[in-house]
């Protein structure tokens, strides 16, 4: 008797396609990385996460052959210049592999819940607990060195306390003092301001490495849009006198020789878009006062836009690669009257 193997829903197959083309270019940045770190314990990081990365795609490639589909290109060694020098600083690469360990958790997570096929549940589960190790073992590396960036610190609650007024909503007005900003929209503000940061950095890095002019004037103009949303977090947290979060600003060499492609700095930045408009629609939920909500909505709109317009430009250049998806049901239609 054959076993009846159940079909993959249109959730499993967009999780699987968006993982694979996640950990493809991930490989790329990784196996660069490695070319040039020269701390031991960052190395050692580094190399999980490209152990993870390429294990990913070996097993991706198998499923996706079982299942008889249609396998991403992603990107591949053609998108990586292992000739090119160091462009990165190791302090950057250890704090770039927590900001991607950080998406990864909220990937897995979101993966895991859309998936009802055993294998795909227990194929992600195991990557949500990989991601989780990478994100342990790296945070334990950056403490040890100073260079783990902590959330600011409050004063612990000491009695249970209830709003007692709609004004703790309010925010927008200019002639009424603002209420303290709670726990949960710190934290948001911080996180924040954290992902722009480095968001920032790698608009830099690609922009400087780019032989484009348009790919230049785009990452260029994503690095504007960081510092702009960096200036507006931080002065909610120093209007409340919390310490903002601090970068180092030696995390980028001078080299103008483009170690990935434009294909792929650009993706990188649509995900980086991506990652950015999903975590301010959270902090909007989360938060309670009116001109945080306001901002987040507002902020989002620009980096949607941002984003459109990078992926214009790799439309244009025929980078874009197109997501599995049904067929246009009128089209088909229309193409068999004209053929009938």
């Amino acid at each position: 008797m054959t076993e009846h193997r159940t079909k993959l829903t249109s959730a499993e197959i967009a999780s699987l396609w968006t993982a694979y083309m996640n950990d493809s270019m991930s490989k790329c940045i990784f196996g660069y990385f490695l070319k040039d770190v020269e701390d031991e314990e960052i190395r050692s990081i580094i190399q999980l996460a490209y152990d993870i990365a390429s294990t990913h795609i070996e097993k991706l490639t198998h499923l996706f052959q079982e299942e008889q589909l249609q396998l991403p290109k992603g990107f591949t060694s053609e998108d990586v210049n292992m000739n090119a020098p160091r462009l990165y600083t190791d302090s950057f690469m250890l704090d770039y592999i927590g900001h991607i360990s950080r998406a990864g958790l909220l990937a897995y997570g979101g993966f895991i819940a859309m998936s009802a096929r055993k294998d795909i549940r227990e194929y992600f589960i195991e990557g949500l607990t990989e991601v989780t190790n990478l994100y342990d073992t790296g945070a334990d590396v950056s403490l040890s060195k100073g260079l783990f960036v902590r959330a600011p610190s409050i004063p612990y609650p000491t009695e249970i306390d209830f709003v007692d007024s709609k004004k703790y909503l309010s925010g927008l007005n200019p002639f009424t003092n603002k209420r303290p900003l709670n726990a949960m929209e710190i934290s948001y503000l911080f996180m924040n301001i954290k992902t722009n940061l480095m968001g920032g950095k790698l608009a830099i890095s690609f922009a400087q490495t780019s032989s484009r002019e348009n790919v230049q004037k785009w990452m260029l103009r994503g690095r504007d849009i960081t510092k702009k949303h960096i200036q507006i977090f931080t002065k909610a947290l120093i209007n409340n006198d919390i310490q903002p979060p601090i970068s180092s600003d030696i995390a980028i060499t001078d080299s103008t020789t483009p170690p990935f492609s434009d294909k792929l700095t650009l993706f990188h930045m649509g995900l980086l878009s991506a990652l950015g408009t999903g975590n301010y629609a959270t902090a909007a939920a989360t938060s309670q006062r009116s001109d945080l909500v306001l901002n987040y909505e507002r902020l989002s709109l620009e980096i949607g836009q941002y984003a459109k317009d990078g992926a214009d430009i790799m439309i244009s250049n025929e980078w874009l690669e197109q997501p599995p998806g049904t067929m246009d049901k009128e089209k088909l239609a229309k193409n068999k009257n004209q053929n009938s």
